[in-house]
């Protein structure tokens, strides 16, 4: 693992590391949750299926993705927004799990965000070669709270920079269980994924899923 002048400390569950100012990484936080969390995962992607959206600038994402909660983000030739309904389906976006919400909202709280309630997950399902260019998230209304991702599968390479694009990124290892919770002055802070290389977990095989927490609404 690489972390760039990070300062670990020890809970019951996990370590934790402060990667920037307003982010952490809690390692092996989610394996408490682990069987709960798959089968909720894919009984939600029974639901509603992963798809590999368009960009606006009209390129395929090699990530599949899904959404559930209030609200899921879609991509297409019109932009990135919010839909309270799948797109595919016109159905409502699947109840998000409450193994989603504890986690999500147990995590935001180690990390100094004890209000977090989030409205919409996205479900990202990388296969091997899959990546995820750097980006912000920044199509929520509530800028107030943070981001809590959670990794599951086989491991990724997680890209950390700054407010900036030209800001210096961190490569950071992230495996299943892991979580990384980004808010405050970090909100904005440039992230993403490096192509997902060969390899194999023991209940997920070759992929790699991602649950990303937001709170979209005020």
């Amino acid at each position: 693992m690489i972390f760039d002048k990070s300062t670990p400390f020890k809970t019951q569950t996990s370590a934790i590391y402060e990667i920037a100012s307003g982010a952490k990484l809690l390692k092996g936080f989610a394996l408490d949750y682990e069987e709960k969390l798959i089968l909720d995962t894919s009984m939600l992607m029974r639901q509603s299926k992963p798809r590999h959206m368009m960009t606006p600038r009209g390129f395929k994402m090699s990530v599949a993705m899904t959404s559930c909660g209030n609200l899921g983000w879609t991509s297409s030739n019109r932009g990135y927004v919010y839909h309270s309904y799948d797109p595919e389906t016109s159905l409502p976006w699947p109840k998000m799990p409450d193994s989603f919400v504890t986690l999500a909202r147990e995590s935001a709280g180690i990390c100094g965000f004890p209000d977090f309630i989030p409205d919409s997950c996205l479900i990202n399902l990388y296969s091997i070669g899959a990546k995820m260019a750097l980006h912000q998230d920044k199509d929520e209304k509530d800028m107030e709270s943070p981001i809590v991702s959670v990794s599951l599968g086989i491991p990724a390479i997680f890209m950390f920079g700054g407010n900036s694009r030209k800001d210096k990124v961190r490569r950071i290892l992230l495996e299943h269980g892991d979580i990384v919770v980004w808010g405050g002055s970090s909100r904005l802070n440039f992230h993403g994924i490096m192509p997902i290389q060969e390899n194999s977990h023991g209940i997920l095989g070759r992929s790699r899923i991602n649950l990303t927490f937001r709170k979209v609404e005020r």
